[in-house]
């Protein structure tokens, strides 16, 4: 009888850069950062373009909403939406590991009833009735030891990140590797939420494209969205007047 038994889960390490900490899987990618006296700060600028669901909704009850992570990496979002923003924090991670490192490392806080940090599979999480239609902000960052592609890339994927969102709800994406295709995972999230529900950033100088996805596809106008990222600027530490350069409704 054939074994389907799944390779084994990477080591997990840290090293310091000076003022930064980076957490890798068995290799030198790195998976996360943190800046080492701003904790819960977001340090790499393609995790700060995860919070551009922020522009979409109503920054005054914000602390109302809930938001979910697809992969936990250095905890930078999942500290930053229970710290900053006061948000229902769930996080999926399905390496042990990981979430040890991020409390020993990371200055991820305990359980509380506001946050919660999943041992779990992000695909069997996203399929399950339990969250559907619930998560205001998800946000998905799921990749392996080798980066090279996202681990969880389908049209069916997307289909139930999207049954998880509450009807103003946005998901946004991380889209890196070698391996990795950005026409491709368009297509396939266009297919799950619309094409008229996506908009993209440019990517940055590592190469990540962060991607959004609407749950009910909304046409703003320029002059609100940029009030919005005023406002974002003036509340909380991320560089939100910068987005508007480099986000744009998605042209397929």
């Amino acid at each position: 009888m054939a074994s389907h038994k799944k390779p084994p889960l990477p080591e997990v390490n840290f090293s310091d850069y000076g003022a930064v900490r980076y957490l890798h899987l068995g290799t030198p990618w790195v998976q996360g950062s943190m800046h080492i006296d701003k904790p819960f700060d977001i340090e790499l600028e393609y995790v700060q373009r995860m919070m551009a669901w922020l522009l979409f909704v109503d920054l005054d009850h914000v602390d109302k909403l809930q938001a979910m992570q697809l992969g936990l990496g250095s905890a930078a979002l999942t500290k930053f939406c229970h710290k900053h923003l006061r948000m229902h924090t769930t996080a999926i991670e399905i390496n042990p590991q990981v979430i040890a490192a991020c409390r020993l490392w990371f200055k991820l806080p305990a359980d509380t009833a506001k946050l919660k940090v999943v041992l779990g599979d992000a695909a069997e999480v996203a399929r399950h009735d339990h969250w559907q239609g619930q998560i205001d902000a998800l946000q998905v960052d799921v990749y392996d030891h080798e980066a090279a592609s996202p681990v969880l890339d389908s049209a069916e994927f997307y289909a139930d990140c999207r049954r998880l969102l509450t009807d103003e709800g946005c998901m946004t994406v991380n889209l890196f590797g070698r391996s990795s295709s950005f026409v491709k995972s368009m297509e396939k999230m266009a297919q799950a939420f619309g094409p008229e529900a996506l908009w993209a950033f440019k990517p940055t100088r590592e190469g990540n494209t962060i991607v959004l996805a609407q749950r009910t596809p909304k046409a703003f106008k320029r002059g609100e969205l940029m009030a919005r990222a005023e406002a974002i600027q003036a509340r909380w530490p991320l560089p939100a007047n910068k987005w508007l350069r480099v986000f744009k409704p998605f042209v397929g």
